[in-house]
């Protein structure tokens, strides 16, 4: 049985009020950590770190986030550490190591976001039947311009 807007656990209604009370400063953070959980590398990056349970090298991390390229890597790595959901150690040794670790805040984001991953990744078929099909009607539509 499907659930009505109204028996979801909150409604847009709601989460509008309450963004409303937000001053124009918190209002543009909160946009942007949404749009921080919403980019390609950081919930994986975040997943990846958080999966180990302890603290992990940037190679480490390279390795197991597949595609991602060296700088983008350290782009994603400081952003999530500016907003406190890594943490970023370095030790005075030679060479210099360097390794991060999931935050509490960064752990509590991953746990309700996680839901919303795995709604998405049991849903993986009717997404590429909805694409097969649209991508089927643009090929039959006249004038197709593609």
């Amino acid at each position: 049985m499907k659930k009505s807007a109204k028996e979801t656990r909150f409604s847009w209604e709601q989460i509008k009020d309450f963004c409303d009370t937000l001053t124009e400063a918190e209002e543009a953070l909160a946009r942007e950590m949404v749009s921080r959980i919403s980019d390609k590398w950081s919930l994986w990056t975040m997943s990846v770190i958080a999966e180990l349970g302890q603290p992990m090298r940037f190679s480490r991390i390279m390795d197991q986030v597949e595609g991602i390229s060296q700088k983008s890597l350290t782009k994603t790595l400081r952003g999530l550490e500016r907003d406190g959901l890594i943490t970023r150690e370095v030790f005075a040794e030679v060479p210099p190591r360097v390794e991060y670790t999931i935050t509490a805040l960064g752990a509590e984001m991953l746990d309700n976001v996680a839901p919303l991953w795995f709604w998405v990744a049991k849903r993986v078929q009717r997404f590429q039947d909805c694409r097969a099909a649209f991508d089927h009607r643009c090929e039959l539509r006249p004038g197709k311009n593609n």
